[in-house]
Order: C-alpha cells, then structure tokens, then sequence
C-alpha cells in the first residue's frame, strides 16, 4: 500500500557506506545542541535578502528556501569540485554525503546508517520504490491484478508514477476518496494508524510520502513502522534543492532497491548507488550538516521552528477567511505549517486549469507567489467555494505578505472580475 505525503521523522566499513573508519566511528548526539547565540531579527533579514523584494512569497510549500550561509557553504563544495575534481571525488565527496547521512539518521531516529539515503527527491524516491515492486510483478512475487491503494489527495506525481510503475507491470491502483474540506478533528493524517491498519490487512508493503516531513511535524520513523519513508530537505529544512531522503526499513522483505540512474556503484547498496550517479552538482546534499546548524540558531531549534510557524500561519489563514468571508479547508489541528483557505465563490474557479492561472494571474499582477487548488461542489450547494489558497509560513515570512494577498483577492472581487476573464 502507499499512502500520500502528509501535510504534515553499529558502525560500517568503507564497503557498505563508503566512508573510512575513523569518518564511521563518528556519531553525532541524538539532539544536536543549540546555537549558544540566537539569530538575531537583522541576521534574518540578512539570511533572505536575496528573496526578491517586495513579493508576497507564501508558497514556501512548494519549492522551500535556503538562506545565506548556507548556500555559502554550498558555492564552497561547488569550487571545491571545479578546482581540483580528483581530490573531490577521491578523498572527500564519500565522506561528505556520509556524513549528511549521519545527520539525517539522528534526526529520523532510524536504526542504522544503511537505512538512509540521499536523492534528488521525493519523486527520485517513489521511483526507486515502484521500480522495485514493479520487477516483483515481473518476477512473479505479484500478481497481475494484485493492486496499490493510495489516498485521493496523494502528490500528482505519485499518482503517475503509480500509472507508469504498477499499470504498466499489469497491476491496479486503487484511489481512496477522501472529503475536503475537512470537519473532523484529529492531527495531519493519521499515519501510524493507517500503517497499522494496512499490516492487519496482509499489506505487503508500506510507503509513506511525507515530503513536508522535516520543519513540520515530528516522524519517528522507528515508531511510524512503515517500509519506506521519503520526505524532502529543501521545503523546510533550509537546503538548497535537490536534496531529499529515503529511509528503507532494514528487514529481510525490503532489499534489492536500486537508483533508477545506473552508475559505477550498482550492485553496492542503495545509499552508495544514490551518492554516485555520474559527473552531477551534489552540494545540496553535502551541505545538510550546514542547514541543521542554521536551524539550531532559532530558539527551540527545529520544535520551535515547527511551533512559530503553525501558530502564524493558522492566524494569517483565519485572517483572510474573515475578510473573505470563507472559510479553512481543515481544522487548525490538522495543519502545520500550511493552511487552505477558501477564495470568494465570486471569482468562479471552476477547474485545475483556471485555478492555475489565477495563481498565474496573482504573481504577475500582484506580486502575489500562492498555490490556487480547485475542489469540485457537492451536489445541490448553492454559491460553493470551489477555489482554495494554501498559504505557507516560514521563518522569513511577515504579516505584510498575507496583508498583501488579502488586499489583491478584495481588489479583484470589488473590481468584479472572474476567472472566466483568464480562459
């Protein structure tokens, strides 16, 4: 079974990690220490200020930020390479990703070094996974016909890589539905108890997207109990793209993944695989002990990040659902660092497309960066809200970016324009 992203965590010798004994018997403690200075509010300013001005940027969802010192850190690995390749690739690149691995295994809580690898990204990860269910329909461990069951509100390319991994190999997907908006109570999306629901029911295996993992919600991945776990560390996490993890449950029914891009390394292990696929820039994934050292400098570290965050942006959402006479898309309970917010019924989103280009529409015109969602009526509801904005909030973000999406969403209704204008 594969479940959707949530809105919403031994020693080994250079042949399974690539790095050398001493880098292996390196352990980093299980909560890094804070910053004993905290970054001051200029210092954040400074951190950003190569976020462009005078733009409402709201959509940290989407494509994550990265501040200053750290792509500092990344330019660095970057003419690292380009000064002296051999010594880059020979005597510091292994360490260096081992060392991020290391980084990441402390924060995830995972058992060994082995389990974690770093990718591109989620959708690099949902290959690697379906690449190997989809050679188990070859080899006959599946059969055709046999099905994987995904939640409606899963990431579109989730689902296509369901349709090009699992349809092609003969076998069914099969997409639950689930209600939006959203009226019950409880926290994000129940993953532990969707798991635990799936084993009971002889599910063979269990992937997890939690993209926003990081910066948002608290993931053990010991305790969540899934197979396969991938969560992005550009979003949230302050690294520059493409860096990302794939944690793989260490058991005897997980084995023989493989990175889709074949290289030198194939036939090593997934995490070696994935930290060499041919000449490529990989300072993002060199610099996440640099991110965690920016994150420690906020007081509470990533818990306070996570906290600041969630309560500032369930203000500003439900700010601009009284303004705009609307409402959430879920309980506050049910968000971290992201919230919808329903849009006038006024301006007649009536599909993916229009609601695309009304965010179009909003960064052109208004300097407005959002993500627009179109959700389809219920029957007999009269002047529904079709159109939803998720808002995000992030660290560098301020009161004034809200005010300023708030202020273009009046704009457009007391001028009475409508999305059919944008067709």
């Amino acid at each position: 079974m594969f479940l959707p992203r949530p809105y919403n965590h031994s020693n080994h010798n250079m042949d399974t990690n690539g790095a050398d004994t001493e880098i292996c018997n390196t352990h980093l403690p299980e909560k890094p220490e804070l910053s004993p200075t905290l970054i001051s509010d200029t210092e954040l300013l400074s951190e950003f200020s190569h976020h462009a001005q005078n733009k409402a940027r709201i959509n940290n969802g989407s494509f994550g930020c990265c501040p200053k010192s750290v792509l500092s850190a990344q330019q660095k690995w970057q003419l690292e390479f380009l000064k002296q390749p051999d010594d880059y690739y020979f005597n510091r690149l292994k360490d260096g990703i081992f060392k991020s691995r290391l980084a990441i295994k402390e924060l995830v809580n995972a058992d060994h070094i082995d389990e974690i690898s770093i990718v591109d990204n989620a959708t690099t990860a949902i290959a690697i996974v379906l690449q190997s269910v989809a050679w188990e329909f070859l080899q006959g461990k599946f059969n055709k016909g046999d099905a994987a069951v995904t939640l409606q509100y899963a990431y579109g390319a989730v689902k296509k890589s369901l349709e090009a991994y699992i349809m092609r190999a003969d076998g069914y997907v099969i997409e639950v539905q689930s209600p939006f908006p959203v009226n019950s109570v409880y926290v994000l999306i129940p993953v532990k108890e969707l798991i635990k629901v799936c084993r009971e029911d002889g599910v063979d295996k269990v992937f997890v997207d939690g993209a926003h993992g990081i910066g948002c919600v608290d993931v053990d991945v010991k305790e969540m109990g899934a197979d396969f776990y991938t969560r992005t560390l550009n979003k949230w996490f302050f690294c520059p793209p493409a860096a990302a993890i794939l944690y793989c449950r260490k058991s005897s029914e997980v084995n023989d993944l493989h990175h889709p891009v074949v290289s030198h390394e194939y036939g090593n292990g997934l995490p070696i695989e994935s930290a060499w696929i041919g000449t490529r820039d990989y300072s993002a994934q060199l610099v996440i002990p640099q991110a965690l050292e920016f994150v420690n400098r906020f007081e509470g570290g990533i818990e306070g990040i996570k906290k600041r965050n969630h309560k500032a942006v369930v203000e500003m959402g439900k700010m601009l659902a009284k303004a705009w006479g609307t409402h959430l898309g879920s309980p506050p309970e049910m968000c971290s660092s992201m919230i919808m917010v329903g849009l006038p019924a006024s301006l007649g989103i009536s599909s993916d497309s229009i609601a695309l280009k009304l965010s179009t529409h909003l960064r052109n015109n208004f300097c407005v960066d959002v993500r627009i969602y179109y959700r389809e009526p219920g029957d007999g509801m009269v002047n529904p809200v079709t159109g939803y904005a998720r808002i995000s909030h992030h660290v560098y973000n301020k009161p004034d970016d809200y005010y300023k999406f708030r202020d273009a969403v009046n704009q457009l209704v007391n001028d009475e324009f409508t999305c059919a204008l944008l067709s």
